[in-house]
């Protein structure tokens, strides 16, 4: 059953957007005339400004330009797809609090224990970690924890505010889902990938010239999708394979030329394109781009902060980091928590 949106959250969220963001959407298509094939995703839309993947941060990347949206999708214990970066609720949720005692053993209160209701009783804030029994939040100097009103959402909500926002200004903005944990998923007896598939498909993303990309750290199921999900629905998508820097075998010539056989693109960690070793007079730049560009692969590597500590010691600035993947390494997109940087960066070269 598709869920409504909820429309006074929406239209709040884009008057505060559009309020405060001074990238249009004629920006927008500068930056696609100047930069063909270079690509901005706002990583879990503008958590940079507001909480993570929340329907609020979305609209606000939208209107800072940004040619991508994120989606985490994770399915709830009536198999609602939702969008929420961990399995678990803990860290930017008050779960604790609203559901005691529903924790597992290891202490986590996992959305696939919840229904659909019992999750949108949640008021979603900025991640936190416990320090002494005292919630501290990661990025201090981000959104305030428990100020305003937060919600969870669904996959085919942010779509669909994603899709009338297309409609309303013209624009063709993208989306960027992620099949989150699918092998936990299907411990749990639940199907993701094929759940997602088909929303995707229900809301008419059916071809490779679409707006989307769908991602998984998980090779095995990239696979999968690729050979088994995708026929099986008749849809033909672009498929990133994300890379975490443990996944050594995926940044070889070889890996990479693996990849290709299933993917369209890499997701690899920035530190696997340039090392983070380096330094401003010597910097180590890896053959990750070149090799995947030889196969035809786009690159997209994650996350770009501006946060204290988050800009390495080889770049003078955010924008001086974004100039050395773009133009230095060559990659085709970045994924950011700060879309309006990284546009206005864009238009500015």
């Amino acid at each position: 059953m598709r869920t409504k949106i909820r429309p006074i959250t929406i239209i709040g969220s884009l008057i505060m957007s559009l309020a405060l963001v001074n990238t249009d959407i004629a920006d927008a298509a500068e930056v696609a005339d100047l930069w063909p094939g270079k690509i901005v995703v706002a990583h879990r839309g503008a958590s940079g400004y507001l909480p993570e993947h929340t329907l609020e941060s979305k609209a606000m990347a939208y209107a800072m330009g940004a040619q991508y949206l994120e989606q985490d999708v994770v399915m709830s214990k009536d198999e609602q797809l939702i969008v929420i970066h961990d399995t678990s609720l803990d860290r930017t949720t008050d779960v604790a609090e609203k559901f005691p005692g529903r924790s597992r053993a290891d202490g986590r209160h996992y959305v696939i224990d919840f229904t659909m209701d019992e999750l949108l009783t949640l008021n979603v804030t900025e991640g936190f970690s416990l320090q002494d029994d005292q919630p501290e939040q990661n990025y201090p100097r981000r959104f305030p924890m428990g100020k305003s009103t937060f919600k969870l959402h669904t996959l085919a909500q942010e779509i669909e505010m994603i899709q009338g926002m297309n409609y309303s200004t013209g624009r063709d903005v993208g989306i960027y889902p992620e099949i989150k944990s699918p092998g936990f998923h299907r411990q749990e007896g639940k199907d993701i990938s094929k759940a997602i598939i088909a929303e995707l498909k229900r809301y008419g993303y059916t071809s490779k010239a679409d707006k989307v990309y769908v991602q998984t750290f998980e090779f095995d199921e990239l696979k999968r999708v690729h050979d088994e999900l995708l026929p099986a629905a008749g849809i033909e998508l672009k498929l990133v394979q994300l890379i975490e820097s443990s996944d050594e075998w995926m940044l070889t010539t070889e890996g990479i030329a693996e990849i290709a056989r299933y993917a369209d693109g890499l997701g690899p960690e920035k530190g696997s394109i340039i090392n983070s070793e380096s330094s401003p007079d010597n910097l180590l730049i890896s053959n990750v781009v070149s090799e995947a560009h030889s196969h035809g692969l786009q690159v997209h590597p994650y996350t770009f902060r501006l946060d204290e500590g988050h800009i390495p010691v080889y770049a003078r600035s955010f924008e001086h980091m974004l100039e050395l993947f773009f133009i230095n390494a060559n990659v085709d997109g970045v994924f950011t928590d700060f879309p309006d940087k990284a546009v206005n960066y864009l238009k500015s070269r």
